[in-house]
């Protein structure tokens, strides 16, 4: 039995003793979290769970942060596309007070309570959801493209821009052809892709978050990214409209 926790939980369960940035935390709250995360991990599956033609909309998701008087603030935004057309459906965002930690690792326990405030503003209703993070490309597969996936009851895809070395593996550089990808291998086990997406620009970072395979992933990545950005634009218009949030909201605070 998958044990989800609630917002509250989230924030506050694990929220007291041994100092992690300007938080406080207790060492056996660490190990809760990460006992969570493997026991998540156990129902991940690696293949779809839909047919492509049936993915009508998809759901770029993005996290802006900011501090204010030694609090700590968030924005996430959600801009949903028809898959077909790529044109925008919808577009929501919420802001809030952060109240977890940043510890390395467990991002998924600081972002996720904000992104699931911000799913309840859409009127829409996306079939897939695609993150400005990781997902199974983590080290217990626990980035928050999978384990927002639990709550979202949806397919998720990771999409990073930069990569974190897991057990010390480094990425190896595509070809510089658009699609060509190099596979990342830890301990024999495949966590993902480096994908080019433009030629002559860095690769990006293609993991599967849940109930999809990577080569259909990857396809749905290319499918969304145009000639003025490697990043597809689900995940580049989410982080645009985080940067305009945040910027309004910066602006606020220096009047």
């Amino acid at each position: 039995m998958i044990t989800l926790l609630k917002k509250k939980e989230l924030t506050i369960r694990f929220g007291l003793c041994e100092k992690f940035g300007g938080k406080i935390m207790k060492k056996h709250d660490i190990n809760e979290l990460e006992k969570l995360q493997k026991q998540l991990s156990s129902n991940i599956s690696l293949k779809n769970i839909f047919e492509l033609e049936d993915i009508k909309l998809v759901a770029g998701i993005d996290i802006a942060y900011w501090s204010n008087e030694g609090i700590d603030y968030g924005v996430c935004c959600i801009v949903v596309f028809d898959y077909l057309t790529k044109a925008i459906i919808e577009e929501v965002h919420h802001i809030d007070k952060i109240e977890f930690p940043y510890i390395s690792g467990y991002l998924a326990f600081r972002e996720l309570p904000l992104v699931l405030d911000t799913v309840k503003k859409l009127k829409s209703f996306p079939d897939l959801y695609m993150f400005d993070g990781n997902g199974y490309l983590h080290n217990r597969h626990m980035g928050i493209a999978t384990h927002a996936s639990f709550y979202l009851k949806k397919p998720t895809i990771g999409v990073a821009k930069t990569y974190l070395k897991i057990n010390n593996v480094d990425f190896t550089e595509p070809e510089n052809e658009v699609g060509s990808y190099t596979e990342i291998v830890v301990n024999e086990e495949v966590y993902g892709r480096t994908l080019r997406t433009r030629e002559n620009v860095k690769p990006i970072f293609v993991s599967c978050g849940n109930w999809i395979d990577l080569d259909t992933a990857t396809h749905v990545v290319l499918h969304f990214v145009e000639n003025n950005s490697r990043l597809p634009i689900t995940t580049r218009y989410a982080d645009l409209a985080t940067y305009e949030a945040r910027r309004e909201e910066l602006s606020k605070i220096e009047k």
